[in-house]
């Protein structure tokens, strides 16, 4: 039961073109950085991804992105990025924006073998009628938008219809992994991470700390190797190359000003 992988090249080795994949991360927090490059550096393309954001900081998805390796994102944020927006308005990206706990609850539904759930999130707007924008033709004109869902009422509310999330592979980074793959995360960085490793098919894993078995309290354990097929050890270098998105100091006291 060792799932333990020499390399990130060998655990993404059979991440083919035109794979689904489901990335944890959240901004720069939790982002399996290392195994986003060794796709970039395979060559792969023509990728589905399924997370929250697509990369910041030229660092993540971003990656992957600028290199033009992503035909579609479902995700819930594009933030500042720039060549996500161009890609998407020119035509380049197709784009399914969801709400962010429908994201969240779509993949944990499919990873917990729930093909669709009813939520009130997106009622009475184009999430449910259809109509967004999911691909434009690169002269302002909509080229395939998405369709309706099935909206019903429970209780006197009405309720639209999502469907659970599976993809070929995932792609999550942890703090702390055992060799049979159980994971813990730290703090912000557990985000879409457990999310995202249990709607794939195939879940590979950046640690940050390799332990032996056993050396994890169960209590702990935030998500069970089960959901884990490879892991991958990172070095002390990769594991503490960590960028801050918005570094936000005080400005010194004037001198004389006291402070309590």
């Amino acid at each position: 039961m060792d799932k333990v992988v020499a390399t990130a090249g060998a655990a993404v080795a059979d991440v083919a073109d035109g794979a689904s994949l489901a990335v944890g991360g959240f901004g720069l927090s939790g982002v399996p950085n290392v195994l986003i490059q060794a796709l970039y550096e395979r060559g792969t393309g023509g990728l589905a991804v399924v997370s929250n954001n697509c990369g910041a900081m030229e660092s993540g998805l971003a990656v992957l992105l600028a290199a033009g390796r992503i035909a579609r994102v479902t995700g819930s944020y594009i933030g500042a990025n720039k060549e996500f927006a161009r890609q998407y308005l020119g035509g380049e990206l197709e784009v399914e924006m969801i709400p962010q706990g429908t994201l969240a609850e779509r993949l944990r539904a499919g990873g917990a073998g729930i093909p669709a759930f009813y939520t009130p999130a997106g009622v009475g707007t184009q999430v449910a009628d259809g109509g967004l924008p999911w691909r434009y033709d690169g002269s302002g004109g909509v080229a395939l938008a998405s369709p309706p869902k099935e909206v019903r009422e429970f209780d006197g509310t009405q309720y639209v219809l999502e469907r659970g999330i599976r993809t070929d592979f995932a792609l999550v980074r942890a703090a702390k992994g055992d060799r049979h793959g159980n994971l813990v995360f730290a703090k912000s960085s557990r985000n879409f991470n457990p999310l995202a490793a249990t709607a794939g098919r195939v879940t590979i894993a950046e640690v940050e700390e390799l332990v032996e078995p056993g050396a994890i309290d169960p209590d702990a354990v935030h998500l069970p190797g089960i959901f884990v097929q490879r892991v991958v050890a990172l070095t002390p270098e990769q594991a503490t190359d960590k960028k801050i998105e918005r570094r936000t100091i005080s400005a010194p006291p004037a001198r004389g000003t006291v402070t309590s």
